[in-house]
């Protein structure tokens, strides 16, 4: 066979084997430069591109990467004679170059890049076969704490490389709650929602995860796939608040002084503080190592407590968890001195108090820490002012400041006051404190009236209330103006209705016997009075109030002659407005305080409506009642006493009318201006109101309407509205220009019913711009033009007749000039 037969075979052959492709997605071209892309694993003897050169040359030549892979036969065929594989070598660059018969190179050498294209031929791999981690429980959800890795030689620029990681067990499994999550694409590992909150070492402490990775991205059957297995131990979780902090307060230390640490459970973490309460220096500090210090001498006084909170946080300010609490106490040390409550503390005790009782309290203070040994405070006693009976007379308990009298009772008019100096100690300090003690005079004395029987005493009893009838005296020797000696008085009898009362001068100790309450001679006419007078502070246990102590007088009442009272001041009743004549409609009650006979009479009875009996106080109608006139009527009852003075009182009667349905309805007011434009283009309609004097119902008023006569209906129609409005409508056009007097009746719904006819007066007239036209000459009490020209006529003449008798009587009396004779001439004619 010959060569150009073999060549040609050749071409058949590797033409059905052609699996590569030229930038131009063409087979044969020109010698230029060529990139060609070809998937790796292919077979053997592949034809990638038929290069055409000049007619000079007669061969190619090629050169560069061809790993004994590439070659190119004399007609410019480039073929693979062995499979690719990306992973040895991804591009290989070659040179082709056209020669001719002498071997010299006519074309080129061109570069040709050859890129291998991957293909899914390596599987995924682990970098371990066992991984090991741990994690703090309460660690954050989401943030990893280790990672597992795969290689996958494939191209990771296409999915062959793409690696999808999974968890695919764990163990133990509690609950089957997932404590674990892996990022699919990063491998890194870290805890669940419920991984962060239920994670416990002491119940699980090590948890053993299979972890699985996928190239293709998860998504193809034939993806490949390998497997890890991951050991995970929990540990304690070290973010806790720390135990509450003790300081000695004004500490002489160099500051800042470390007090406390907070540790994250991962390094890395950012820290910082935050207050509870808004101060307005914070003297605590946090570094980034976690440690907390104090930066300035604290004063437990000013401040006892301090609450605060350590915040953990990432690089990107997130919390790490929850902040925690920091407390610090402030130690306190003995560096206040006791304080008097007062600048003197004043103490009262009685002249015959016994030896042993309490007189009174001093209180210290000591701004150190209540029940520390730097609070405790004792009292002693080094000065007494004046040292008379004797000196020593008080002792104070060493640990509370209470005075007791130490060694006899005292007396006033030895000295009435004694001044103590007291020392107030700590375990460092002392302080003097002062007392001032005021001996109080006993009330050992009895009160004394000036004298024991005030006499008699006359009263009318009219007597306005408030007089001072009568005034009493008694004395008391002890302390002028103290509970000893102040003065009450009371009356102990006769007068147990309480007509009297006393007032006591509270700086005389005087007493006023006043009226309280009205006097009544008829009721009481002598009051025979005991008085008492007491001291509001207690005496003391042997002595008693005597018969020095009270007083009497005799209170007697005269008669006054007093007018007749009514029981009530207001008297009302009710009737309805329809009741009969003489019926009774209520009665009123009046008596003589001396027992007199009474007459009733009535004043401003002014519609003469009523009558009274005057000996029984009864109330009658005399006459025809009416709501609509008075629906409230108002009357004054007088009560006269018969005999005597004829004194008399007054009273009022209201006498409410309530409604009887006797008024029937009416139009609401004159309608006088209802029209309708003549001719009428179209039936038409007016609308008016009713109304009725009767009381309103809470329903309000329902009316009924209609024609007053059967022969309107051809002509007009009664419509209601509602219960007070109607509408007056016609019912054709074929009306006359004159006025139309139509009735209506209407009725009410009252018991028994009532019906009132009303005439509505609708014109029919000529209207301009919507308004009813009538001329002048056709309106009734108008002149017409003839009668108006007679009028005129008449009234010219009687002038013209007035002014010539006028120039005649001026003519006849000529050469008069003064004004009051020019009067006379021009009224006189006006007499004839």
């Amino acid at each position: 066979m010959t060569m150009q037969a073999q060549l040609h075979c050749l071409c058949l052959f590797t033409l059905y084997l052609t699996t590569g492709y030229g930038q131009e997605e063409k087979f044969s071209g020109p010698l230029k430069p060529m990139t060609f892309s070809i998937f790796e694993g292919q077979g053997t003897n592949q034809i990638i591109f038929q290069f055409k050169a000049s007619p000079l040359a007669v061969t190619f030549k090629l050169t560069g990467e061809t790993d004994d892979i590439f070659q190119i036969q004399p007609d410019g065929l480039l073929y693979h004679s062995k499979a690719l594989d990306r992973e040895t070598r991804a591009v290989h660059k070659l040179q082709v170059s056209a020669l001719d018969a002498h071997g010299n190179t006519v074309e080129g050498p061109v570069p040709i890049t050859i890129e291998v294209k991957d293909i899914n031929d390596n599987r995924p791999v682990f970098l371990q076969s066992k991984y090991e981690g741990s994690v703090r429980q309460n660690s954050r959800p989401g943030k990893p704490f280790m990672y597992v890795n795969a290689t996958d030689l494939d191209d990771p620029a296409t999915p062959n490389g793409q690696l999808i990681y999974k968890i695919i067990m764990q163990l133990p499994k509690v609950n089957n709650v997932m404590y674990f999550q892996i990022n699919n694409k990063t491998g890194a590992i870290s805890l669940t929602l419920a991984g962060s909150q239920e994670l416990d070492p002491l119940k699980n402490p090590s948890y053993k995860l299979v972890a699985s990775v996928e190239d293709m991205g998860g998504q193809n059957e034939h993806s490949f796939s390998d497997t890890t297995s991951v050991d995970i131990m929990v540990k304690e979780n070290i973010w806790k608040a720390p135990e509450p902090v003790e300081i000695e307060e004004n500490s002489t230390n160099p500051y800042p002084i470390k007090i406390t640490q907070v540790r994250w459970n991962e390094p890395g973490a950012l820290y910082s503080l935050v207050e509870k309460e808004k101060l307005s220096k914070f003297p605590f500090l946090i570094d980034q190592e976690g440690d907390i210090y104090v930066t300035q001498p604290l004063d437990r006084e000013e401040k006892d407590a301090y609450v605060f909170y350590a915040v953990a946080t990432d690089e990107h300010r997130k919390p790490l968890a929850f902040p925690l609490q920091i407390q610090v106490k402030v130690k306190d040390i003995n560096d206040n001195p006791p304080t008097c409550s007062s600048t003197v503390t004043v103490l009262e005790v009685q002249e015959n108090e016994q030896i042993g009782n309490s007189i009174g309290t001093l209180i210290a203070h000591d701004m150190d820490e209540e029940n520390t040994i730097n609070s405790v405070l004792g009292y002693r006693i080094v000065d007494q002012t004046p040292k008379v009976p004797r000196d020593g007379l008080f002792l104070v308990q060493a640990y509370s400041g209470m005075f007791q009298l130490a060694l006899q009772s005292l007396r006033k008019r030895d000295t009435p006051q004694y001044n103590l100096t007291v020392e107030v100690s700590d375990k460092d300090f002392k302080t003097l404190c002062f007392v001032q003690i005021n001996i109080i005079d006993i009330n050992d004395q009895i009160p004394i009236f000036e004298k024991s029987d005030y006499g008699n005493l006359t009263l009318p009893e009219d007597t306005a209330i408030g007089t001072v009838i009568l005034t009493i005296q008694a004395t008391d020797a002890d302390e002028p103006y103290t509970g000893s000696s102040k003065i009450l008085y009371r009356i102990t009898q006769g007068d147990s209705e309480g007509h009297l009362e006393i007032e006591t001068d509270p700086e005389t100790n005087t007493g006023y016997v006043k009226v309280k309450k009205p006097l009544d001679f008829e009721a009481v006419d002598v009051y025979n009075i005991v008085f008492q007078a007491e001291n509001p502070e207690p005496l003391v246990l042997d002595v008693q109030y005597n018969a020095s102590s009270s007083a009497t007088f005799r209170l007697i009442v005269t008669d006054v002659n007093e007018a007749p009272q009514f029981s009530q001041q207001l008297y009302q009743a009710r009737v309805r407005e329809d009741v009969a004549k003489g019926t009774k409609v209520g009665n009123v009650t009046a008596k003589d305080p001396e027992g007199l006979d009474i007459s009733y009479s009535l004043r401003g009875d002014k519609r003469g409506w009523l009558k009274i009996d005057p000996v029984t106080g009864e109330i009658f109608s005399v006459a025809s009642l009416d709501r609509e006139a008075e629906s409230l009527y108002r009357v004054q009852v007088v009560a006269t006493e018969v005999g005597g003075s004829s004194l008399s009182s007054t009273a009022r009667f209201h006498l409410t009318l309530m409604d009887v349905n006797d008024n029937p309805p009416r139009l609401v007011k004159e309608y006088t201006g209802l029209f309708f434009c003549y001719p009428p283009k179209a039936p038409g309609s007016l609308i008016f109101e009713a109304t009725d004097d009767d009381q309103q119902s809470f329903r309000g008023r329902h009316f009924t309407f209609s024609l007053g006569r059967e022969s309107l209906r051809k002509d007009w129609e009664v419509s209601k509205i509602n219960g007070t409005h109607a509408r007056l409508s016609t019912k054709h056009t074929g009306f006359e220009e004159r006025v139309y007097h139509i009735p209506v009746r209407i009725n009410d719904s009252g018991w028994p019913p009532l019906e009132g006819t009303v005439s509505l007066p609708v014109t029919f007239c000529k209207c301009e711009e919507d308004r009813c036209f009538q001329p002048a000459g056709h309106m009734p009490g108008i002149p017409t033009v003839g009668m108006t020209v007679g009028v005129l006529l008449t009234t010219f003449l009687v002038i013209g007749i007035i002014l010539a008798v006028v120039f005649f009587q001026i003519k006849k009396n000529k050469g008069q000039h003064n004004v009051e004779s020019a009067q006379a001439s021009e009224v006189k004619p006006l007499r004839n």
